[in-house]
């Protein structure tokens, strides 16, 4: 588990090559619109510089529909992390180095104090309902997306600097730069997670085809038709039209949102089966100039029972999939390679299946015990996460604490392990410390105010009722009774968002390069939320934690990374989040590093192996699916 080794993505670069002067090859597919006089020329389909997008093994060969499985309209993250295009991307070479290339721009400069980042667009790119890309699609974005308080009504944290929002200006119809009031030499680590901007406003994405989102906007829009289309698509204002879950700005919904991705929607969600076609218009190519992506479409076939994925692999009916791909079925999907002629894929998740206990809970007994940190620690060592690791997880993660996977940059054996080694003893020698020492008739503690210890813990992952079985039972054995409940993705959104929850089970997450979205680390999606939505707005939302409280301490080191004036030094006030993580451990971390099970057909090829998985590296899209293909 610990041979993968992650460099500081952005002290490297390396810019794709341009490919001036080459004989394009297209998809016999889009030849023949051509021939048929229903679509441009490849050479006047591409920008001048296209971006050459390097192939893992070989050169592919056109063709083919890659089928995998999805399980609602919801559920749009598995599509899009196959086709995100961002400003700057992360890549990953078959040593396991990472680099930091250009995405849709062609190039781009950092001023000497990391204030000023400078981008030009490639020029000829194209949207692909073919209209140009100028830096007037980036001023829309800016103005009237990024700067409009009814769409984006806070700006993250992620885009100030010294708590000032970044600045755009354009030079020209290709060139435009980011300002910030200090330096910033994380930006572009940051951008190349944050910066897709699709699907919705899910967050910052530089762009937006101005020529057809305008008719949508009322800056821009005739009032009568905007008003026409908020009513057709039954909307109650126009922003509704906008974000994730709009019909209108929304790729994942709206086959006519002109996009600059390798794949289009044609056929949305609702549908059984949700469809994706190639982007004529897309600016990649391979090395000898052919026009990627190679597959012709991809299919998302609807499932819900969790055993049907399995069935489905098994029959041969999924080309490639990791979501929904538990890894407690690891075994049986290996039995059955030869059956569904597929290979099993093994990279490593830079997570950890935690426990968060809320810090903000409304219950002023349970918020006062979640506090107090002998209390998290008897929660921790009353577990014993190798019989976890065996009983939900096959034997093939690790026992560890929330903390940076090993190999990360930020990486500490103190943090992995503390709290982590089995001790029932020392638990209950805490928990009486505290004074719980009264017991109700059923054998369970009582808490200060004399109502039974008493905990529900949600989570979304209903692939993971194992595990909360074993926790509860350990829990139990301290006299803490757990009421497990397993609910909706979306309801449970709305507990963490609102901090309306006892304790929650989700995936520590983002923890190969932790500067590129640090969230986890600032309290954000679990822990303290209320306190992450206070400093996130400025005091505008949420709830102040008390002055002396840890939490100030790791805000305050990223609020240093954020403006430090050299990248290493920048690493080092992210170590020291860390340190205060170790120091305070927030989470009941219980086992992570665990293998992303890929399900890959035989004949699918260019997939690379043993790479990193993880929400920050943006999970399957640092495969380039651009480049893969189907062998003939």
């Amino acid at each position: 588990m610990k041979s993968v080794t992650l460099t500081s993505i952005a002290a490297l670069t390396l810019p794709f090559l341009a490919a001036n002067g080459w004989a394009y090859s297209e998809a016999p597919m889009l030849k023949q619109l051509v021939e048929a006089g229903q679509l441009p020329p490849v050479e006047e389909r591409l920008p001048k510089n296209p971006r050459v997008i390097p192939v893992y093994d070989s050169i592919g060969t056109y063709g083919g529909v890659l089928k995998r499985a999805f399980k609602g309209p919801s559920d749009r993250w598995g599509p899009t992390k196959l086709m995100e295009e961002r400003v700057v991307e992360t890549y990953m070479d078959g040593d396991k180095n990472l680099s930091l290339v250009p995405g849709w721009i062609g190039e781009y400069s950092v001023s000497e104090d990391a204030r000023e980042f400078t981008f030009t667009i490639r020029e000829g790119l194209r949207w692909s309902d073919g209209a140009p890309v100028t830096t007037r699609d980036v001023r829309f974005w800016y103005e009237d997306v990024f700067l409009n308080e009814d769409l984006m009504p806070s700006i993250k944290a992620l885009y100030t600097s010294n708590g000032v929002p970044m600045k755009l200006s354009f030079a020209d119809d290709y060139t435009f730069t980011v300002s910030f009031e200090k330096p910033y030499p994380l930006f572009l680590t940051v951008l190349a997670k944050e910066s897709t901007g699709r699907p919705g406003l899910d967050r910052p994405g530089f762009i937006e085809p101005f020529h057809y989102l305008k008719d949508y906007h009322p800056t821009h829009a005739d009032p009568a038709k905007l008003d026409a289309a908020i009513a057709k698509h039954g909307a109650k204002k126009w922003t509704d039209l906008w974000d994730s879950k709009g019909q209108i700005q929304a790729w994942w919904f709206n086959p006519d949102m002109p996009v600059l991705t390798a794949w289009r929607v044609k056929t949305p969600p609702p549908s059984d089966t949700v469809v994706m076609e190639r982007n004529p218009y897309y600016y990649g190519v391979d090395a000898e100039g052919n026009q990627l992506p190679y597959i012709d479409q991809i299919e998302h076939r609807l499932f819900q029972d969790p055993e049907a994925i399995n069935f489905m692999a098994i029959q041969g009916e999924i080309d490639l999939q990791n979501r929904h791909i538990n890894v407690a079925d690891f075994t049986l999907l290996k039995e059955n390679e030869a059956k569904g002629d597929y290979t099993i894929e093994k990279w490593t998740k830079a997570l950890t299946w935690s426990i968060m206990p809320n810090l903000n809970s409304a219950d002023a007994t349970k918020q006062a015990l979640f506090e107090d940190i002998r209390f998290r620690e008897a929660l921790n060592v009353s577990v014993d996460r190798e019989t976890i690791n065996e009983l939900a997880f096959s034997g093939l993660g690790e026992a560890r604490q929330a903390s940076p996977i090993s190999g990360s940059p930020f990486y500490d054996e103190t943090a992995e392990s503390r709290w982590t080694e089995y001790d029932p003893e020392r638990a209950a020698a805490l928990l009486d410390e505290i004074g719980l020492t009264e017991h109700d008739s059923d054998g369970f503690r009582l808490m200060p105010d004399g109502r039974r210890l008493s905990f529900v813990l949600e989570t979304r992952w209903d692939i993971q009722g194992e595990l909360l079985e074993v926790v509860r039972t350990y829990w139990q054995d301290m006299g803490i009774e757990v009421l497990v409940r397993i609910i909706d993705r979306t309801l449970f959104q709305q507990h963490v968002e609102t901090a309306d929850f006892d304790m929650i089970l989700d995936t520590f997450d983002r923890s190969s390069v932790i500067t590129a979205d640090p969230v986890r680390f600032l309290g954000r999606g679990g822990f303290a939320q209320n306190y992450f939505n206070w400093w996130y707005s400025n005091g505008k939302s949420g709830e102040e934690p008390p002055k002396d409280h840890a939490i100030r301490d790791v805000w305050a080191a990223w609020d240093s990374a954020q403006t430090a004036t050299s990248l290493e030094e920048a690493n080092a006030y992210a170590k020291q989040m860390v340190d205060v993580h170790t120091k305070n451990v927030w989470h009941i971390g219980l086992v992570g590093e665990t293998p992303a099970i890929y399900v890959r057909k035989n004949n699918l090829k260019n997939f690379p192996a043993g790479f990193v998985h993880d929400d920050a590296l943006r999970g399957v899209g640092l495969a380039y699916p651009q480049q893969l293909y189907f062998e003939k």
